[in-house]
């Protein structure tokens, strides 16, 4: 009997082992595919019905679907991106330029500023010349960093062109096989039919929420960030749209971090109706959150603004650009679990 279970262990593990080194290259194509089988599946289950149960032809109509959403709005948006930095950081280098050698003098009579560049020449001895310098430099790396970062999570967010064929051809049948291997899945699990419903329920409430509560809302916040930026002619629209959603998952941050040091810049510019007006509208933005997320979260598990920054941050690290959804999940769905064991555990 040890020697049974021994082996068995041994062999699982072995198995276990050259499974991760045979999914390991590809993980990132089917964590794409799997994430967007699963968003599909209620579109999926009804578009199945409206063509009298075949199944692999509403699978093959939503990949269709699926590509050409994810290859038009994705690459314009990464390409935009690119550009912008890139003009965004020619355009900090020009004004460093115009600026160059002026002297403190010339900041006396701007609110905040002023005053702090003052106190810094007199005490610590630091010219506006080496603030400047600083500054162009801290720039340039923010922005090469970017740019990197927009490369990665737009351009390169699927991979190489055959990794994202692969995503698609897994694509199909995660959609079209999804259920069936969810039922499958639900057989492994050592509960009874009820509890397993349960906790799948569950499971399903905390992964759309997270979808639909956080990411909805901060793709809207940054859409409407970049939308008042253009609106009011400032420059690199598109970097900035993506910085606030980005922002918008950062607890006790939000898009007020984009959007308020920009109406500082417009009222040192003395435009002060675009100021105005950017203002109003960011504060409208800021607010939005307040019924846009529970709207959107309405009737399923809310998910914490820490767990989704934690998430957000050691999933990048961990599993590249599809971190960013795939880093909150794993945590919130890991929290999920121990609240369900909880639960369990209260009630019997």
């Amino acid at each position: 009997m040890f020697y049974a279970r021994t082996f068995a262990l041994l062999t699982a593990a072995l198995l276990a082992y050259l499974l991760y080194l045979v999914l390991s290259p590809l993980a990132q194509p089917i964590a794409w595919a799997l994430f967007i089988a699963f968003l599909l599946h209620p579109l999926h289950a009804w578009l199945t019905r409206r063509l009298r149960g075949r199944a692999a032809l509403s699978a093959a109509l939503l990949v269709a679907l699926t590509f050409i959403i994810v290859i038009g709005p994705l690459g314009a948006l990464g390409a935009a991106f690119a550009a912008q930095v890139t003009d965004l950081a020619r355009f900090a280098q020009e004004l460093a330029a115009e600026h160059k050698g002026t002297g403190i003098a010339d900041f006396e009579t701007t609110p905040v500023i002023g005053p702090v560049l003052a106190w810094a020449q007199e005490t610590a001895g630091v010219s506006l010349a080496q603030i400047q310098a600083w500054a162009v430099q801290a720039a340039q790396a923010i922005l090469k960093g970017l740019g990197t970062l927009g490369r990665a999570a737009f351009l390169g967010a699927l991979g190489t062109v055959i990794g994202f064929v692969l995503m698609m051809f897994i694509l199909f049948f995660a959609i079209r096989d999804g259920r069936r291997a969810s039922q499958a899945l639900r057989g492994l699990v050592p509960l009874d039919e009820r509890e397993k419903s349960r906790l799948f329920d569950h499971l399903a409430s905390v992964t759309r929420a997270l979808v639909y509560g956080t990411g909805v809302t901060a793709v809207v916040q940054g859409v409407m960030v970049g939308a008042g930026f253009a609106a009011v002619g400032l420059p690199s629209p598109v970097v900035f749209g993506v910085l606030a959603a980005l922002a918008a998952l950062i607890p006790m941050a939000g898009t007020p971090v984009v959007w308020v040091p920009a109406v500082i810049v417009l009222a040192m510019q003395d435009r002060y109706t675009a100021a105005l007006l950017l203002l109003v509208w960011g504060g409208i933005i800021t607010t939005i959150d307040n019924f846009l997320r529970p709207w959107l979260v309405s009737g399923r598990a809310e998910v914490g603004a820490v767990t989704v920054f934690i998430g957000v941050l050691g999933g990048v690290s961990a599993f590249g650009p599809i971190g960013i959804i795939l880093g909150p999940l794993v945590l919130a769905l890991a929290l999920a679990l121990v609240r369900f064991t909880l639960e369990s555990r209260q009630a019997a």
